[in-house]
């Protein structure tokens, strides 16, 4: 039998160089006044100082997951996210986190379950690194998800408020269930506490389980406030796009697997669920003739956006990592091989470092919806997530096998 790409150790080689060549990138990323610059193609900060809440916890996030690696966190982008995290995006008035903040205070304070999720994501992952601050943001995040957004009778995140905590919208969406999700996996391996996989299982059970085999295994995206799918949504272009988001798909399979290793292995349809999901994903976005996947299907999986963004890929690429580590078939190693030809090729920036996050029809990079490089999170979990050996707990085996240290 001929070995799977994931083994291969020019293909791990590899693997670490990109996440140092996008690390690298993203050490230009500290502003002197406090949190982040964007960053241009080259690695140069943008214009302007509007610091979203999902940038900041990424970055504390993804460079927690290099270090794990054995990468150094020689930027200081780790603590300078903390006190970023605590100082400008925490509304001492309200309480929560502001979506955007800029150097005179709030610019947006809608209370939104998407950027609050990632709070608890960047308070775990700083946990697991042992930031001094990482109990404090997470007694505090835990408290506002368990009082404000947590839908008891559902089992499922609600979305938005006003700043001060107002219902101004009935909008439900899997999005910031399925971070929701993520975070909640992370907090139950950084801090041991049963809760957080139990509300997971929850989550999982009913967007998968219950949405997913409703819908020929494509997830509707959004729902009302009574939790039935409103197949008629369209709302922002990328946050919450009409239709349904093959790329969720694929993150949604690689979460379940997680969950159920967590979980001990149960029995029942994780991994059939999870195979389901990936499967239709690929056969419904994957362009045959230029490769990459299409951003959004109409409800009956035809394309609807083509748009080819890079986070579809990398999350195809760390679903099929981890069905590879459970069942390495030629069906799932030919797949992963397909991918990262594809993001080689065409999205890995080389000369730069980082990932261009999107091409056009001539495979080029191309900016539409995004400016610059304004993500490291997607590309370095591509990079680090297939160098674990594991489902779950990457992290600790990250911090064994230590792939980024010099």
């Amino acid at each position: 039998m001929t070995a799977i790409l994931l083994d291969d150790p020019d293909h791990r080689a590899f693997l670490a160089q990109d996440a140092r060549c996008s690390l690298d990138l993203f050490d230009a990323s500290p502003r002197a006044a406090g949190g982040f610059h964007g960053l241009d193609p080259t690695g140069r900060p943008l214009a302007g100082d509007l610091q979203e809440l999902h940038s900041t916890t990424r970055l504390v996030h993804s460079y927690a997951l290099a270090q794990l690696s054995g990468r150094p966190d020689r930027a200081g982008i780790i603590d300078q996210g903390m006190a970023f995290l605590w100082n400008g995006h925490r509304d001492r008035d309200h309480g929560g986190y502001l979506w955007s903040v800029d150097g005179k205070g709030a610019v947006d304070g809608t209370k939104l379950a998407y950027g609050h999720v990632f709070v608890l994501l960047a308070a775990s992952s700083a946990k697991m690194v042992g930031h001094p601050d990482a109990d404090r943001l997470l007694a505090d995040i835990i408290q506002v998800l368990d009082r404000h957004f947590w839908d008891a009778e559902a089992g499922l995140f609600r979305d938005e408020f006003t700043r001060d905590w107002q219902v101004f919208s009935t909008y439900r969406g899997m999005n910031a269930n399925m971070h929701g999700v993520e975070a909640l996996l992370a907090a139950h391996e950084a801090t041991g506490e049963g809760e957080f996989l139990s509300w997971a299982g929850g989550i999982l059970r009913f967007f998968i389980a219950g949405q997913a085999a409703e819908n020929g295994w494509r997830i509707p995206e959004h729902y009302d406030a009574d939790w039935r799918p409103d197949h008629g949504y369209s709302g922002n272009p990328m946050f919450r796009p009409a239709g349904t988001t093959p790329g969720h798909s694929f993150e949604m399979a690689r979460l379940l697997l997680q969950w159920w290793d967590l979980a001990g292995r149960p029995e029942g349809d994780s991994v059939a669920q999870a195979t389901a999901l990936v499967r239709t994903g690929l056969a419904d976005a994957w362009n045959d003739d230029l490769g990459g996947l299409a951003y959004t299907l109409g409800r009956d999986g035809r394309v609807d956006n083509p748009a080819r963004y890079w986070w579809p890929v990398t999350e195809a690429i760390g679903a099929l990592a981890a069905l590879l580590k459970l069942d390495p078939r030629p069906e799932f190693d030919d797949w992963y091989r397909r991918l990262w030809q594809f993001a080689a090729t065409h999205m890995v920036d080389a000369h730069h470092g980082g990932w261009h996050h999107e091409v056009g029809p001539d495979n080029l990079p191309l900016m539409t919806q995004f400016q610059g490089k304004p993500d490291i999170y997607h590309a370095l979990q591509a990079d680090l997530l297939p160098l674990a050996r594991g489902l779950s707990r990457q992290g600790d085996d990250l911090a064994r096998l230590r792939p980024l240290a010099d």
